[in-house]
């Protein structure tokens, strides 16, 4: 099957002005990725990020695309605007209802919700799950990701639950000292009223959610939204009966966790276990 270029709305995001904007001149100039990265003397997988607008370029990218093509200022000018949009396309419309909602609530299993993570473990995280990008480009994500937090310190933020798998807590992300730093974050942050976090702990066994995230988001005066994602995808349900299950299966994800209090126990638990932590004898 031939590779289908990823669709772009260049009249909706200036990242996708850009991105467009690059595929167009390049086809024109009948130039592969690989001939324009050996051009620009650019990664070729970060430029095909750029062009799919899932990633932004360093700063020098603009100057070099405009003497490549002679257009006189354009890409720079286009990336003044997209470098004021953080986030790919596919996670803007999480971040918009994530600053409408009135009530949050997630079930994580493989790590740490990205509302709750320190930027130590946001950047380790966004490393294992993005091998080959620059530093730079996780720097940015990073960044974008703990911006996201700001959310949950207005003076009117919202109600968040969170469930969080035992093996988020257990699975080293970045090491120990990250993880000990992340947990006792995780102590603050479920100190604060509006905040419930609940860990599912492994005995209580496999479960209809295992293995992604599931997000609940009540807004006002709106029907309630649901979001899953996994390490490669992320989808939005509207459809009200598809809804009501995922409601019924996050109740049941909540009954079978622990308290909020033996939560706060085995967070404690896990945190004096990384603290003691040596390295296998090899």
């Amino acid at each position: 099957m031939p590779f289908q270029p990823r669709e772009l709305f260049p009249d909706r995001s200036a990242r996708d002005l850009f991105g467009a904007e690059i595929r167009r001149h390049r086809e024109k100039a009948d130039m592969s990725l690989r001939r324009l990265s050996e051009v620009l003397n650019y990664s070729k997988s970060h430029l095909a990020r750029i062009e799919a607008a899932e990633s932004l370029p360093y700063d020098d990218l603009p100057a070099k695309l405009d003497a490549c093509f002679g257009t006189d200022g354009m890409f720079a000018r286009i990336y003044a605007l997209a470098k004021n949009e953080p986030y790919p396309s596919k996670l803007r419309r999480v971040v918009e209802v994530e600053k409408r909602a009135v009530t949050i609530e997630q079930y994580a299993c493989a790590t740490i919700p990205g509302l709750l993570q320190t930027p130590e473990l946001a950047k380790a995280s966004l490393r294992i799950g993005n091998r080959f990008a620059p530093d730079a480009e996780i720097e940015a994500w990073a960044k974008a990701r703990i911006a996201r937090q700001a959310r949950l310190a207005e003076p009117r933020p919202p109600h968040c639950w969170f469930i969080v798998d035992e093996a988020a807590l257990r699975r080293a992300a970045g090491g120990p000292e990250v993880m000990r730093r992340q947990l006792g974050s995780l102590l603050e942050r479920g100190t604060q009223p509006y905040v419930t976090i609940q860990v599912l702990p492994f005995r209580a066994g496999q479960h209809v959610e295992a293995g992604g995230s599931l997000l609940l988001y009540t807004l006002p005066n709106e029907p309630l939204l649901a979001y899953e994602e996994g390490s490669r995808f992320g989808t939005f349900i509207e459809d009200l009966d598809r809804v009501a299950e995922r409601r019924k299966n996050y109740d049941l994800l909540r009954a079978m966790a622990l308290s909020p209090l033996d939560s706060e126990a085995m967070i404690r638990a896990v945190m004096k276990d990384w603290t003691s932590w040596e390295p296998p004898q090899i």
